[in-house]
């Protein structure tokens, strides 16, 4: 068993792209970790969406051996941490497990909101950060201009940040050096009884449930029997071991070690993070403070386009639920679109991954409604409830108000986009909270509506700022605001799927826009559709879809008129007959364009 004053846990943490991943390859190839054969890009990256998208979703741990200068040899605890704010829940767990994080920058994009959400994330858990100025070899580079604004935003002391360029492998060496001299070792006494960090669980077809712990005080070994203090369960441990990135058994982890264990558990669910793991028979006092539980923001409902799907779907749910137990699913039915489920996730981008997970790994068509948050309704008989849906909200009489989730953001972006990002901000209901700035870059400060944000406010703000601008979000708890309805009526058939609840002051734009979409996007029938918004019983839009005819009287050469009236007469009939017994079947494509509202 190594020392503890021999081990060093650290996590990279950054902005989106700026090289976390290529730097974790380039530690792990200098520690000799994987062959140069075994050796690929992105090598953490193990999820073939994380590889396709470029971007880390799962965080990932290593442990790495590194004789410093000093002649000592060191055990190093990398944990690769995804950079996205939808997968901030990962970060927060990944810096619990450690002592010190490295902050990597940009040397050409300097600090991002996201660099600044993480950092202040690291500190709070009291960490030691050594700054690292990445992709130095590039042109664009200035390193002097971010060591300032690192030392100006962020207030870390820059003087010692060290320059390297991950991919050509510039200054590796010094940041392996400046992990064993400048970061704490981690406190901690083999003699005590376990106790120990559950960071991670996921689902291995082979070994069951596999769980990522971080061993900090005792030492956890084969067959010893041991207790989920939050789950007040009791499993035998089967495996001990860590991860190189291959797997290696071990016979046991002392304090300070991370590594992981399987017990014959059965499902991931049975698996809280931030659980602590003792001995059974020799239990620990307290337990540790652990994690805040990732709460989902952004719910939508998934149908299958196949109603034959059903039960597939449901099962891959299930076993997706195995490796990401951070999005909630329930099942419900719908009139239009048959059985599915509603979910919550952590984020659009989440909610993407996990559809498009489904979608590709278990081959399955999917119909996604239109995103939605949870409000919160105070009703006239005293009680308050949640509603995920807006098909599910009950009438207007028995509600007293209506609250939704407000948001803090933090927006970066160059001085001269600012105008078109407060102009955006303030159309979506924001309130500005503080400008302050960093050099030439403004740092902007909003309260905003969730509902606002859900939709196309990241693409709107990319796309105004030509991709400049950065932008990172926290809740900010409820408020009451004046909230209504839409329904959407097609053919006198209420669409639930396609319902949505916004604000009074944009309801008839949305109303509007969404049955004007609906007009281009639904085929012609035989007979006329009518396409409606509607608050309550009051309409707010309508258009109208023209039937395919049949030109009846083209067999009357001149004549007498009253022919053709006879037949256009009979022809109406018939259309008003099949208008009121004809259905009129939604394609896929439509429901997915009408999400797309925000684009015009």
């Amino acid at each position: 068993m190594t020392h503890p004053s021999l081990i060093r846990n650290f996590a990279i943490i950054a902005h989106i792209d700026h090289g976390k991943s290529t730097l974790a390859d380039r530690l792990i190839q200098r520690c000799g970790g994987l062959s140069e054969r075994e050796m690929k890009e992105q090598v953490l990256d193990s999820m073939e969406i994380e590889r396709e998208r470029g971007i880390t979703i799962k965080a990932q741990t290593v442990r790495l051996e590194y004789t410093a200068r000093d002649g000592k040899t060191y055990i190093l605890n990398l944990i690769d941490t995804p950079g996205h704010v939808d997968f901030a829940y990962e970060v927060s767990r990944s810096l619990a497990a450690c002592e010190g994080s490295l902050l990597v920058v940009d040397a050409s994009q300097g600090v991002e909101a996201q660099t600044l959400a993480n950092v202040y994330q690291a500190i709070e858990n009291n960490h030691e950060i050594i700054p690292v100025l990445n992709k130095i070899d590039l042109p664009a580079a200035e390193p002097e201009r971010v060591r300032q604004q690192i030392e100006d935003v962020i207030g870390l002391d820059a003087s010692e940040a060290i320059e390297a360029s991950a991919k050509s492998g510039i200054g590796i060496d010094d940041i392996l050096e400046a992990i064993v001299t400048r970061l704490p070792a981690p406190k901690g006494e083999a003699e005590p009884p376990l106790k120990a960090l559950l960071v991670d669980s996921w689902y291995d077809s082979y070994l069951g449930v596999i769980i990522l712990v971080r061993i900090v005080e005792g030492t956890l070994e084969k067959g010893m029997r041991i207790r989920m203090m939050a789950q007040k369960a009791i499993y035998d441990v089967e495996r001990v071991g860590i991860f190189t990135p291959k797997k290696v058994e071990k016979d046991t982890l002392g304090p300070g070690e991370v590594g992981f264990f399987t017990a014959s558990i059965k499902q991931v669910a049975d698996c809280h993070v931030g659980d602590t793991i003792t001995d059974e028979r020799r239990q620990t006092a307290a337990p540790l403070a652990g994690f805040k539980p990732s709460l989902p923001v952004v719910f939508c409902s998934l149908f299958p386009v196949d109603a034959g799907e059903f039960d597939t779907l449901k099962e891959s749910l299930g076993k997706l639920h195995l490796n990401d137990a951070s999005f909630h699913y329930e099942m419900e039915s719908s009139a239009a679109l048959g059985l599915g489920f509603r979910c919550g996730f952590l984020g659009l981008l989440h909610l993407e991954i996990v559809q498009e997970r489904l979608e590709r790994e278990f081959d399955l068509d999917l119909i996604t409604t239109a995103p939605s948050v949870v409000y919160r309704l105070h009703m006239q008989d005293g009680s308050t409830r949640e509603l995920h849906n807006p098909a599910d909200m009950p009438e207007v009489t028995k509600i007293k108000a209506m609250e939704e989730p407000w948001i803090k953001a933090t927006i970066l972006t160059p001085d001269e986009y600012l105008g078109s990002i407060l102009t955006l901000c303030t159309s979506r209901r924001g309130v500005q909270k503080e400008l302050t700035y960093a050099g030439n870059r403004a740092l902007v400060v909003y309260r905003l509506p969730l509902n606002e944000v859900v939709f196309d406010f990241y693409d709107r703000l990319k796309s105004g700022s030509r991709g400049y601008a950065s932008f990172d979000w926290e809740l900010d708890g409820y408020e009451e605001s004046d909230l209504v309805k839409v329904s959407i009526l097609v053919n006198a058939e209420p669409v639930d799927a396609l319902a949505l609840i916004t604000h009074r002051s944009q309801a008839d734009t949305r109303g509007r826009a969404l049955c004007k979409r609906l007009k281009d996007l639904i085929p012609r029938q035989m007979f006329k559709v009518a396409i409606q918004a509607a608050i309550g019983g009051k309409v707010i839009a309508r258009e109208t879809v023209s039937a395919m005819r049949k030109d009846v009287t083209a067999k009357c050469y001149g004549g007498d008129i009253t022919r053709k009236r006879k037949l256009l007469e009979k022809q109406k009939k018939g259309k008003k007959k099949m208008r009121s017994i004809g259905n009129v079947e939604i394609p896929q494509s439509a429901f997915i364009a009408a999400l797309k509202l925000g684009d015009d």
